[in-house]
């Protein structure tokens, strides 16, 4: 940071998730990464960050100091302390932003910038910029209701109507908007009829301290999955969107027609898959059954949830991490596999168009295409040539996304929003007594 530029004080919003829960579960995913790993580094770079959540457990700590010195994650009581639907979620939406209020005044904080993350948490930005006296909101959404629903196939996988309005209001109040890649931002300006302007395209990042390349053998040791297995690995919560189930069915096809291919193995990484059949997801559930269907239990091995110390072994320990998702407004997965030095073979949607170079760090197949996938594993499989030049080149593309660079991208953004005209932050009045 220039010794010219003040460090910034920091309201960073994640009201339906928390940073600091374990990834896999049914909320918990990318944006917990994204916005754990983007509040580390802010406070790295002498920023100071409050990372606002709902409260899922009354028995957590209100207040934790696990992301730095210089960086709280605050739990707020807002409605049940307990994992609640989103359209709860939005009822609460007024408790939430009054107690960030008190909470702020009480501990005497003002901000510079409100980040928010996902649509609840720019419904909750809303009311907070006109408490504080307007100072500028820059929204991330990370997923767009929109593009949901061009990939749903149930009534429950759709976005709500109060979703896509509020994504529409957000998208015009907030000063600036964060999208993923170019497809992201293209897709908000078509489907929402934003302005191109307050869009800018800035890329998640990676921790490369954390994803690196690990000896395969060195890895597989440290997860217990012997030497001579041949590992295809999914990372990432358990829901249709995922695409579980093309590979699957490809799986079924490379162990009939991959002669040589020895040990396959296939690891899947996320949700609960301990529990009795008739207690999992209705997807968990779908999978298991669809798994016995096809004749390939042995092969296949549900994992449930690792902790991301645990993730750059698994990565490591693969020959190739698929993601055969529906849509992905970027897929962060990718970028931790290429960090570890393990080539991607993803569907050709959403931001893995740009996220997995393909012929370069991996592969790209059309979205539900059980045989076009199972066609890129094999040829990884049988040629290892290719898979070890797709693993150099995808470390290299990796250290282009290292949070330090990513980071300094997006205060460069703060600091142009704050500059643009926006009054100055003031202390919330202390409307009440915050919870401690």
């Amino acid at each position: 940071m220039p010794p010219t530029q003040k460090p910034l004080n920091i309201c960073l919003l994640s009201v339906h998730t928390c940073p600091l829960a374990t990834l896999g579960g049914k909320e918990t995913g990318g944006m917990n990464v994204y916005v754990r790993d983007l509040s580390r580094e802010l406070v790295r770079q002498g920023h100071t960050v409050d990372v606002y959540t709902r409260s899922q457990d009354p028995c957590a700590l209100r207040v934790s100091h696990s992301l730095g010195a210089s960086a709280r994650v605050i739990h707020v009581p807002a409605g049940p302390e307990e994992l609640v639907s989103k359209e709860v979620m939005v009822e609460h939406v007024p408790d939430f932003a009054a107690w960030v209020q008190q909470f702020a005044a009480q501990h005497h904080r003002r901000y510079d910038v409100i980040h928010s993350h996902y649509w609840i948490s720019g419904l909750v930005a809303e009311r907070l910029r006109e408490a504080w006296g307007g100072i500028p909101i820059v929204q991330m959404f990370h997923t767009l209701g929109h593009m949901k629903n061009q990939v749903a196939q149930a009534p429950h996988e759709f976005a709500t109507q109060q979703r896509l309005d509020a994504e529409s209001a957000i998208l015009r109040f907030a000063d600036r908007i964060v999208a993923g890649s170019p497809l992201d931002k293209a897709q908000t300006v078509w489907h929402y009829g934003a302005d191109p302007h307050k869009i800018a395209v800035i890329p998640p990042g990676v921790d490369l301290t954390r994803f690196r390349p690990i000896g395969p053998l060195e890895a597989k040791s440290f997860i217990d999955v012997p030497p001579e297995k041949r590992m295809v690995l999914f990372v990432g919560r358990i829901e249709p969107l995922k695409g579980i189930d093309t590979l699957l069915r490809a799986m079924k096809t490379v162990a009939a027609e991959c002669g040589g291919c020895e040990g396959l193995t296939v690891a899947i990484v996320g949700g609960d898959p301990a529990v009795p059949l008739e207690q999992m997801s209705d997807e968990m559930a779908r999978l298991h059954r669809l798994r016995a269907e096809l004749g390939i239990e042995e092969m296949v091995t549900f994992l449930g949830k690792r902790d991301q110390d645990l993730l750059p072994y698994y990565y490591s320990a693969a020959e190739v991490v698929v993601m055969p998702s529906h849509y992905e407004s970027f897929g962060m997965v990718a970028l931790e596999a290429m960090a570890c030095g393990t080539p991607v073979i993803a569907s050709r949607v959403g931001g893995l168009r740009f996220s997995v170079v393909h012929g370069y760090t991996g592969l790209h197949v059309p979205v539900r295409d059980a045989d076009a996938l199972a066609a890129a594993i094999l040829k990884l499989f049988k040629n290892d040539p290719l898979r070890w030049q797709l693993s150099a080149n995808s470390r290299k593309v990796a250290q282009s996304f290292g949070w330090p660079v990513i980071t300094g991208q997006i205060v460069d953004l703060f600091r142009e929003t704050v500059a643009g005209g926006q009054r100055q932050p003031v202390v919330a009045e202390l409307a009440g007594t915050a919870k401690r």
